[in-house]
């Protein structure tokens, strides 16, 4: 019997959308057979900047139309952060199987009808907050799985990202407040994901406080939020994300336990006896912002190997609408200066 492969399309033509096209191709179980984006133009420039046939691979400038290609199996939604939600849920209703940018959503009420669309569609996902598969994520996961840090006491993860236009084809859009939504939403969600991957616990409250916008930045939203967070297990976890800090891109991730500890990729547990400072252990860093530095790959071969299995995805929908809660909370904790208790929809 000859190997599934599943029809892969693209729905927008930005930054991101070129690694979703190249883990595709690399991808032995999917083939690209579209890719579309506002304007026919945008999508055929990304289709000669991946390498991809337009002999093979449609191009279009309408999602319907996209949909509507009989070929089309799953669908990486690659548009801006505040048409995740409109895409999807069309996409979801066309019975197509969903890779879907982070964040999956920038406000409450979008982020629980795509949700609930998605079950009603009964379509598989798996959303963008693709640090998980960073090899140094994976490392802290394996080690507090197998208990090195024993009970978790506390965590840190900070966002820390100086964008400036030229370097983000997206800040046109992404810095506004209806485009963007916050910068808990555009970046600090990468940490709060991982605080909630690696703690292997929901956030139950979320206080925040947020700096003020700084007209240089030309962001219309505060370019800088801080967020505490309390975890179910007990543990408190500090969450910061800033654009405005000069400064090279920074991905800080801490884990504190009471046997043992991660500060980055630095051991201190009882599991290593006699040991006098930190072991450190050599791996791949989430040290840069570019997106060719991200693990899409391993992101979409995980997904793959899902619907091949039947089985969902880590992180899919469902798991990706708790994290965007806590940004939200977060957010909504700041503005009213108050704590928020999670879930958000009670």
């Amino acid at each position: 019997m000859a190997e599934r492969t599943f029809g892969a399309a693209v729905w927008g033509a930005g930054w991101v959308a070129g690694e979703h096209l190249r883990a595709y191709v690399r991808n032995p179980h999917t083939e690209v057979v579209a890719i579309g984006s506002r304007t026919r133009e945008g999508a055929r420039r990304k289709l000669a900047e991946v390498g991809l046939s337009p002999e093979t691979c449609a191009v279009y400038d309408d999602l319907d139309a996209l949909l509507a290609d009989k070929r089309v199996q799953l669908v990486s939604i690659c548009t801006p952060n505040f048409l995740h939600a409109e895409h999807a849920m069309r996409a979801a209703q066309a019975g197509k199987h969903l890779v879907i940018e982070k964040p999956p959503a920038i406000t409450l009420e979008s982020l629980h009808a795509m949700r609930d669309a998605v079950r009603r569609a009964g379509v598989r996902t798996i959303v963008s907050f693709v640090l998980r598969w960073n090899p140094l994520v994976r490392t802290i996961k394996a080690l507090v799985d197998d208990g090195a840090l024993g009970e978790l006491v506390l965590a840190r993860a900070d966002y820390w990202h100086h964008l400036t236009p030229q370097e983000w084809p997206g800040y046109h859009w992404a810095r506004t407040r209806a485009g963007g939504g916050s910068i808990m939403l555009a970046g600090g969600s990468h940490a709060v994901d991982a605080i909630r991957f690696l703690a292997g616990s929901e956030v139950v409250s979320v206080s925040a406080r947020q700096g003020p916008v700084r007209p240089r930045s030309g962001y219309e939203w505060a370019g800088t939020s801080m967020a505490l967070l309390e975890l179910q297990n007990g543990a408190l976890a500090e969450v910061s994300a800033t654009v405005d800090a000069y400064l090279p891109y920074v991905f800080n991730l801490e884990l504190l336990g009471d046997r043992g500890s991660m500060r980055g990729n630095r051991l201190f547990s009882e599991k290593l006896p006699g040991q006098t400072g930190w072991a450190e252990i050599p791996t791949i860093l989430p040290d840069s912002g570019d997106v060719t530095h991200h693990p899409f790959q391993e992101e979409i071969d995980h997904f793959v190997d899902c619907l091949l299995a039947g089985r969902e995805a880590t992180p899919n929908l469902e798991d990706a609408v708790k994290t965007t809660e806590v940004c939200l909370a977060a957010d909504l904790a700041a503005t009213e200066r108050r704590t928020v208790q999670l879930p958000l929809d009670g």
